[in-house]
């Protein structure tokens, strides 16, 4: 009698989990419906509006051979970000500009107030290009520009000194420096205190420096830099990924450079090779294995990475790692 109790129970729980969760239940599952959907034919826009400005993070592609995709595959990395929370003031010839770890809509209101609460009157304030004007003296006024940085949820704020008769800029780096140190040390005691947003400086958080792109089934970044900072940003996303330089062609715009995966990495680790403690003790290869490239076009600079044995995969690994360390 037992026997047939515990069979009847069994029984009943399976058609009951069967009623519940089957295909044909009242919940079933859902976890595979995506592959029946459909691209539906984008939106009409009305003739007076255009298109928002902004990157899509998830883009659809290869819908055709999705049957034939066994893996999800990884999504490409869309941003550059590493590091802790700073600010830091850089330079780069006469540019100079303060560099902070935090969203522009975050830094636009600390900007404004430190202004706000100067000895110098705001005769300006747009959220929406993030630029901020200052009647300074009687010749020059002072314009302070809010930006995305390179890396995501980042901040770059440049100090200008135009003339109020021309318009022209003035190069005066040693009082910009000055200027820019003060609010260097406004923001670092201000920032990490600040916990609010600008609703209206939100637009800055669209205009990213650093995006990227597929070009002839290759990933390139695209970087709203010129040459120069270009240059001098792939330099240093190199030293941060411990990426070994062993030569560089600075008028073609080429790094020749040696790259170990991370599995790869603690291999030489146990060997008595590279330290991520010290990693300018040690080269991968007496030879470069990639080249790194920059290329200037129309204002923007275009980084792409190339494998001397033609893998691509790994070259995309290394253009991921120093996307990553871009700041």
């Amino acid at each position: 009698m037992k026997i047939i109790s515990s069979l009847f129970l069994i029984t009943f729980f399976l058609s009951a989990c069967s009623i519940i969760s089957g295909p044909d239940g009242y919940f079933p599952d859902k976890k595979y419906d995506f592959l029946d959907e459909q691209i539906e034919e984008d939106i009409a826009l009305p003739g007076s509006l255009s298109e928002p400005n902004s990157e899509n993070h998830y883009p659809v592609v290869g819908l055709e051979e999705i049957d034939n995709i066994l893996e999800v595959p990884k999504p490409r990395q869309i941003f550059a970000s590493s590091g802790n929370s700073s600010v830091q003031l850089r330079r780069l010839g006469e540019l100079m500009w303060i560099y902070i770890e935090t969203l522009p809509s975050t830094s636009w209101p600390i900007a404004k107030n430190y202004w706000d609460t100067s000895k110098y009157e705001v005769v300006g304030a747009d959220p929406i290009s993030g630029e901020i004007e200052i009647d300074f003296n009687m010749e020059t006024k002072l314009q302070m520009k809010v930006e995305h940085g390179i890396k995501e949820a980042s901040t770059e704020i440049f100090l200008y000194q135009i003339n109020k008769s021309s318009g022209d800029i003035q190069s005066n780096p040693e009082f910009v420096q000055q200027e820019l140190e003060k609010i260097v040390d406004y923001f670092a005691t201000s920032v990490s205190n600040f916990s609010g947003t600008s609703l209206a400086a939100q637009n800055l958080n669209e205009m990213k420096k650093a995006n990227i792109f597929t070009e002839d089934g290759k990933t390139v970044i695209a970087l709203d830099l010129n040459f120069d900072r270009a240059w001098s940003s792939v330099s240093r996303a190199l030293i941060a990924a411990d990426i070994i330089t062993n030569d560089r062609d600075r008028s073609n715009g080429i790094f020749f450079v040696s790259y170990a995966k991370e599995e790869e990495r603690g291999l030489f680790g146990l060997f008595g090779g590279r330290s991520n403690n010290n990693p300018q003790d040690i080269v991968l290869g007496e030879e470069s294995q990639f080249e790194i490239t920059i290329k200037e076009e129309n204002g923007k600079s275009f980084v792409r990475a190339i494998s001397k044995d033609g893998n691509i995969a790994d070259s995309e690994q290394l253009l991921s790692k120093i996307n990553e360390s871009l700041s």
